[in-house]
């Protein structure tokens, strides 16, 4: 069975390359092209349209940065609209809002289409080790169906339910992300505005209840201050903004995504959005 893959980014070129490296054709499609070159190399097929990976996928992956970017694959001259898509799968992968993935289900499925949400945890090194945790909403049957490729995707696939619940978990889990990340660089800024050496902290925070896969991935990065993007701030700083829409949208008040929110808007303003999220920790100490 023919996979498509529309969507090159921080996160799509691995997960690409771990389908086609199972096996599997893959076709695939980037606005910039040059991002194909690694998929290519590896024997994937680069088409120059959505349109055109729909024509000649079965299963289409769509892995984007936010709801404006799927309208466009969706709605461009070339668009996934514009195709047939009468028995084929949208599996999409990107990090929205619950009501924008419900909305893009609605137009797959009037358009014939079987649309399944499956947003991803986890960042770039768990993509390339087929680590990710896929959280999935939407029919069970066409989830089943498409369990093999999540299964050389990630460790774990949880199906919350319809369209919809896939989105919420996913900015559920970010929020704890943009915490965990904002609460180890003021940590680390504490100890050493009080004095304390940086490697020290570094060690005693990886010795103590507190350690977690995420402070071990990215404890480098806050040693040499140097902060290569596994998952961009930007990123991180748009999710906060979904999560904080969301909460209000439940009336709920979470007084901490809000701060968090504050502070990775500020951050990105600062000029930190292209860095990985821990980048925080930067933002924070100029202040």
């Amino acid at each position: 069975m023919a996979l498509g893959w529309i969507g090159l980014g921080h996160m799509g070129v691995p997960m690409a390359l771990r389908l086609r490296r199972a096996g599997h054709p893959v076709n695939v499609y980037n606005r910039t092209v040059e991002k194909t070159a690694s998929l290519v190399k590896e024997g994937a097929v680069a088409l120059k349209s959505p349109r055109a990976v729909v024509e000649q996928s079965e299963i289409i992956f769509v892995m984007l940065a936010d709801g404006p970017a799927i309208t466009a694959v969706l709605e461009q001259e070339d668009g996934l609209l514009t195709s047939a898509l009468s028995g084929k799968t949208l599996v999409n992968l990107s990090t929205i809002s619950p009501e924008q993935s419900t909305s893009f289900a609605e137009r797959a499925e009037q358009a014939g289409a079987t649309y399944i949400e499956a947003p991803v945890s986890g960042s770039v090194g768990v993509a390339e080790a087929g680590q990710l945790v896929l959280l999935l909403g939407g029919d069970e049957q066409a989830i089943a169906a498409c369990r093999p490729y999540f299964d050389i995707l990630g460790k774990e696939s949880i199906h919350f339910g319809a369209h919809g619940t896939g989105s919420s978990a996913k900015l559920a889990i970010n929020l704890l992300l943009g915490l965990v990340g904002e609460g180890v660089a003021e940590t680390l800024l504490l100890g050493e505005r009080a004095g304390l050496d940086k490697e020290k902290l570094l060690q005693l925070i990886g010795a103590s209840g507190m350690n977690t896969p995420l402070f071990q991935g990215k404890q480098t990065m806050y040693r040499d201050e140097q902060f290569p993007p596994a998952f961009p701030l930007r990123l991180m700083a748009k999710d906060l903004g979904l999560i904080t829409e969301e909460a209000k949208r439940l009336t709920l008040d979470l007084p901490l995504a809000t701060t968090a929110n504050k502070q990775y808007q500020h951050a990105l303003e600062d000029g930190h959005g292209d860095k990985d999220m821990a980048a925080i920790y930067l933002a924070l100490k100029k202040n």
